[in-house]
């Protein structure tokens, strides 16, 4: 059998340019090695799943790749990671400081990258902090971490600091093409926009669901083959709930619950879903606001469909009671009835004008 890589690993960045969703930083970074204008001691910050790490190797292999010819050289020799969660006593910075002094036999510089830098021991901090502020020449520190409130203030005053940004659903989605496209696979573009929004702004993440879903489905990626493996409830279940609720259906609304409850999902999941659709029918019904809707193109259709046939005021009030639900679940005593309550009370909203309307008529 072949052996598989994971696409987080084959597809990690190589240069600034293969970065998703960092181009303030990696210009930043681009322009100060470009001017000479690189402070020794960096600190990388943001969610899980970024870029940093990654970032932080290809800035150490640029600084020293600067009057070399030869373009596979890695420089490996000059790069030291060190990871602060499994070695953060005073002895592994002490060890890291007696290194430090040493000058690197080829290229310029070496580079230290502690990952997890938050992890290290109040002691360790304090034996780093000398070597930080006054490294010799030919080092560089870049220190990583997803926790930036639990470093000492110390330690931030040295460092020249990056905030890395969670990778938006478009970029993510945009990459998944990409790789999709690269790897033979025919990908529908809502399944591409539901794993984009599964990963929560971590393209590490992504990169790992989209394997996940691959291996479950083979080379025709299906939005129903998505939402079947991830377990997530798509769009068509609150398209269909927001239909029931727009129609005064109580019956129909109260059954589609009890399918969702029977397929194993949360009715807090359903509940607070259901409110970001209220919300995002919300922002069709503006072009001002229509640009804060991350979805696919297709069901961006359905989006504005839909939203003509609801007044703002319902949605609003929808929102409204679907979001209070949310807040009180986790204390509800008897959840199901909660979540249902809620349901009867939106598909009640329209009831007055509904009657009034069919009294018209007649």
């Amino acid at each position: 059998m072949e052996h598989f890589v994971v696409s987080a690993r084959k597809y990690r960045p190589q240069t600034f340019k293969d970065v998703v969703g960092q181009d303030a930083i990696t210009n930043t970074l681009l322009n100060a090695i470009e001017n000479n204008h690189l402070a020794q001691a960096l600190l990388f910050t943001g969610p899980r799943g970024v870029g940093k790490t990654s970032c932080a190797r290809i800035l150490a292999k640029m600084i020293n790749a600067e009057g070399h010819d030869e373009a596979d050289e890695d420089f490996a020799f000059n790069i030291f990671e060190l990871d602060a969660a499994s070695n953060n006593s005073v002895d592994d910075i002490r060890n890291l400081t007696d290194q430090v002094r040493i000058p690197p036999q080829v290229g310029k510089y070496k580079v230290y990258i502690i990952d997890e830098v938050h992890m290290l021991s109040q002691a360790a901090f304090n034996a780093f902090l000398k070597t930080l502020e006054e490294p010799p020449k030919h080092c560089i520190f870049i220190l990583a971490t997803t926790e930036k409130h639990k470093i000492i203030p110390t330690i931030l005053s040295r460092c020249q600091i990056f905030d890395f940004k969670r990778i938006t659903v478009t970029d993510a989605k945009n990459y998944l093409k990409y790789i999709a496209e690269e790897q033979g696979i025919t990908a529908e573009d809502d399944a591409l926009h539901i794993i984009a929004q599964k990963a929560d702004g971590a393209m590490r993440d992504a990169l790992s669901i989209f394997d996940r879903v691959v291996s479950f489905s083979g080379k025709n990626l299906t939005r129903q083959a998505v939402t079947e493996n991830l377990n997530v409830l798509d769009y068509e279940t609150y398209f269909t709930s927001t239909d029931y609720i727009l129609e005064n259906k109580i019956p129909d609304l109260l059954v589609q619950f009890n399918d969702i409850l029977s397929k194993g999902f949360d009715g807090h999941h359903y509940i607070a879903g259901l409110a970001s659709h209220f919300r995002d029918l919300l922002v069709c019904q503006s072009p001002e606001t229509i640009a804060l809707l991350e979805v696919g193109e297709q069901t961006k259709e359905k989006y504005a469909q839909q939203a003509q046939k609801a007044s703002q005021d319902v949605l609003i009030q929808g929102i409204d009671l679907a979001n209070a639900t949310d807040l009180k679940y986790k204390s509800s005593k008897n959840q199901r009835l909660l979540v249902e309550l809620c349901l009867m009370q939106l598909a009640s909203l329209t009831h007055d004008s509904a009657k009034k309307k069919s009294l018209a008529a007649t």
